[in-house]
């Protein structure tokens, strides 16, 4: 191996000076320096040069043994103790232990979240592994967004449970006396309350029976435009009382409540009402029943029937002793304590007191201050009162109690959960809305998606169209106006405001069914629960939309006299309007009468002056012939003529009208023509006459 050793003189600093000739007198020193060959540079020979480049890589480092990265461990902002027990691969326990020694950890709950990174760094130091921050990964964000939901609590144990009221649902037929059983029961006359006699709302309270046992009823709408309301009163009820009418029997509400009973598992207790109308037929109802599916209990099934007259007080008693004896069989029991769950059963804007809800409690005790969550709204109880008004301080399960104090107004059916916090209400309501946005966003994305293929294709058109026009075509000429799909068609513009939420809902229902936009657009400009405002006024005169008020008040000021504004308690009256209303905008057509009609019994021809002209021999069959009016000759049943006739004799004399079983002579004002024997002449006027809306909202 060769080596080469070199001497070099350094200067020693000590000597130095600014002169030269003093460094050269300055004692010198000296170093060795060992140059092998491998270090000798060689130059390249050209047959190198031209020789491919080989490029060499370094190898790769070598992972630590534990399989992280040389940078130490990844962490991230609000990990919970589990997630950085797992990433330092330590126990739960000894993460937990350096956290007592770390100002700020307090809370050493695996589950807790730890927000700040200085503290997570601080606990990894005391275990003394490295970290690494990192952006928070995407299973993690999944974990959070479902933590920031709040959901029912998981079924208590058997110990908490204690008994709780029977919650039990009126329903049935409309007017077969449900609203009227309900005033027997508890000794208040709601029925005379009521629009007509008709209920319209979902109504709660509760009732004290003789033996001290208390129920809770719901009184449910039995009419047509109601079926979602039912829907919900079914759900939220423990027991069913059917009610039919002894004198009509099954009827077609009665059919859909049995059904719902059916899917939703519920048991059945049918009372038979108005026993003393003198047309009461109770085995034929009975009968009916049977055929419906329903195992009546003298048929060896376990429904019970009970015969009563809710107008006259007979055999209430019985009906309160056989829910009594099914809720009994039934064992309701619900956990008093912890956070409270319940269900909206009704929500409606007062003037004075502003956003209310009727809800029944299903678990825990509703009191005073406590923060509610349903759907997008939340609520800090203000206050709580029962079916009469009395404040209450607070609604065990089973109660039915009217919340005061929503910051928005609930949808009824809507579940209601009790959170700790407004700042917990205030984030879960955030990533609801969040998650609302994005549902609508993947359930519109098929529509949005087809709009812009059409924008797309209307642009790739005109763009051509400009091209093929040329540069300079185009300048100067007047802009398209754009035309609206519907321009030119009537329109109807409404308002819809509502006393509660189901009646509005009911109400947007059965416009829904409203399917002839094309002949007559019907367009919801609005809807919501309250008073008429002047908001709403002012909506109003910027689309020429009437305003609906549903039970509801509406100012009495100048700006209504611009505005049209109808007031309806009755959801039949509003529709029949509304069908008024729409027949109003739509344009008159021609409607055609038929005055008479004739046989042809034999066809001729005569001479008038130099011209042969046919001639119908008729005798007039119905009605009368007129000559102004138009005629149509018919043969077998095609249309060979339809105009007006040249002239009309009896016998010899020309006559303005024949009437029936009068032969007489008819000359068409085509001579073209040729009435045959056997034809039929009709005689017929058209005038105009305004048009009726087909729509058909289902009563």
């Amino acid at each position: 191996m060769l080596r080469i050793s070199c001497l070099y003189r350094l200067p020693n600093a000590l000597h130095y000076s600014q002169s030269f000739s003093h460094w050269k007198q300055a004692p010198a020193t000296f170093r060795l320096f060992h140059v092998d060959a491998a270090r000798l540079k060689r130059r390249k020979t050209a047959e190198e040069k031209k020789s491919p480049r080989i490029i060499e890589y370094s190898p790769k480092k070598a992972q630590p043994a534990n399989g992280l990265p040389s940078g130490g461990s990844e962490i991230w902002r609000h990990m919970s103790v589990a997630q950085l027990a797992k990433v330092l691969q330590r126990p739960v326990d000894d993460v937990q232990e350096a956290m007592l020694y770390v100002k700020g950890a307090d809370n050493i709950e695996p589950a807790a979240k730890l927000p700040d990174l200085k503290i997570i760094q601080e606990i990894a130091k005391k275990l003394g592994a490295k970290t690494r921050v990192v952006a928070t990964p995407e299973a993690s964000c999944e974990d959070d967004q479902k933590e920031r939901d709040v959901t029912p609590r998981p079924p208590a144990p058997p110990e908490l449970l204690q008994p709780r009221p029977p919650v039990v649902t009126v329903m049935g037929h409309v007017d077969h006396g449900k609203t009227t059983l309900l005033d027997s029961l508890r000794g208040a006359d709601v029925a005379a309350g009521e629009a007509g006699g008709i209920t319209q709302h979902i109504g709660a309270f509760t009732v004290t029976l003789e033996n001290g046992e208390q129920v809770t009823f719901l009184d449910t709408p039995g009419h047509a435009a109601f079926s979602a309301m039912r829907a919900r009163g079914a759900v939220a009820t423990d027991i069913i009382v059917l009610v039919v009418a002894a004198e009509d029997g099954v009827m077609a509400q009665t059919r859909e409540v049995i059904q719902l009973a059916k899917e939703a598992q519920v048991p059945i207790i049918v009372a038979l009402n108005k026993i003393d109308k003198p047309e009461a037929d109770i085995e034929k109802s009975k009968r009916e029943l049977a055929q419906m599916g329903l195992a009546l209990e003298e048929h060896g099934g376990d429904i019970q029937v009970i015969p009563i007259s809710a107008l006259k007080g007979t055999n209430l008693q019985l009906l309160a002793e056989a829910v009594s004896t099914q809720a009994t069989l039934m064992g309701l029991k619900s956990d008093p304590s912890g956070l409270v769950e319940g269900i909206v059963v009704e929500s409606k804007t007062d003037p004075r007191r502003g956003k209310l809800s009727t809800a029944i409690v299903s678990r825990g005790t509703l009191r005073k201050g406590s923060v509610l969550l349903s759907g997008l709204a939340h609520a800090k109880v203000r206050g709580l009162f029962d079916h009469n008004g009395k404040p209450l301080t607070e609604a065990p399960p089973g109660t039915p109690v009217e919340i005061l104090g929503w910051r928005e107004l609930p949808l009824a059916g809507d579940l209601i959960l009790e959170v700790e916090t407004e700042k917990k209400a205030h984030a879960v309501l955030k990533y609801r809305e969040h998650e609302a946005q994005q549902e609508k966003i993947e359930s519109s994305s098929e529509e949005i998606r087809k709009k812009d293929e059409e924008h797309q294709a209307t642009y790739r058109a005109a763009r051509e169209a400009r091209r093929l026009a040329g540069r300079f075509r185009m300048r100067g000429g007047q802009r398209v106006k754009q035309v609206d799909e519907n321009e030119g068609k009537p329109r109807v513009s409404v308002i819809i405001k509502g006393d509660v939420h189901g009646s509005v809902e009911a109400i947007l229902d059965v416009l829904e069914t409203y399917s002839s936009n094309d002949i007559c657009r019907l367009d919801i400009v609005h809807y919501g629960v309250g008073n008429v405002t002047e908001g709403d006024l002012e909506l109003a005169k910027a689309f020429d939309a009437i305003i609906y008020a549903f039970a509801v008040e509406t100012p009495q000021n100048k700006a209504t006299k611009d505005v049209n504004v109808r007031s309806y308690n009755i959801i039949y009256r509003l529709i029949d309007d509304l069908k008024e209303q729409l027949s109003s905008k739509l344009p008159p057509v021609e409607v055609e009468e038929v005055l008479g009609e004739a046989n042809v019994l034999q066809s001729f021809i005569i001479n008038e002056g130099r011209k042969e002209v046919p001639v119908a021999g008729c005798r007039c069959t119905k009605g009368v012939l007129k000559k102004a009016q138009k005629f149509r000759l018919v043969r077998e049943g095609e249309v060979v003529y339809d105009g007006q006739l040249e002239s009309m004799r009896h016998l010899k004399n020309e006559v303005d009208s024949i009437k029936k079983d009068v032969e007489c002579g008819l000359r068409l004002k085509d001579a073209k023509v040729l009435p045959q024997a056997g034809d039929i002449l009709q005689c017929y006027t058209t005038h105009m006459e305004a048009q009726q809306t087909d729509w058909d909202p289902g009563f």
